[in-house]
């Protein structure tokens, strides 16, 4: 599968509890890029570094098996560029309350 966009490389805080996942597949239908893929009756995360961490999978997910941190880590750092004119940077470095 092919995506357009790649954020900061592992620094999504998108987690999933397989033991918490029924494999409804509400996260892999909600999910703007595509990160979930169906195997066995499980979801699993197959393009981690695709998340924007939008929380639309973890707001979905009725069995509470995916967490994430919306609005923080990647997608910041990208937009912060962005507005910047400079490279992703998250800007963190040396904060304790930051991703």
């Amino acid at each position: 599968m092919i995506h357009a966009i790649k954020y900061l490389k592992d620094v999504v805080t998108l987690a999933l509890d397989e033991s918490k996942c029924t494999g409804c597949g509400r996260c892999a239908e909600v999910c703007p890029h595509n990160v979930f893929d169906l195997k066995n009756g499980k979801a699993s995360i197959a393009e981690r570094d695709a998340c924007m961490e939008c929380g639309a999978c973890s707001r979905n997910c009725a069995f509470e098996a995916i967490t994430v941190s919306a609005g923080v880590g990647c997608a910041a750092a990208v937009i912060r560029g962005a507005m910047k004119g400079t490279a992703p940077d998250c800007a963190c470095s040396g904060k304790s309350d930051c991703c």
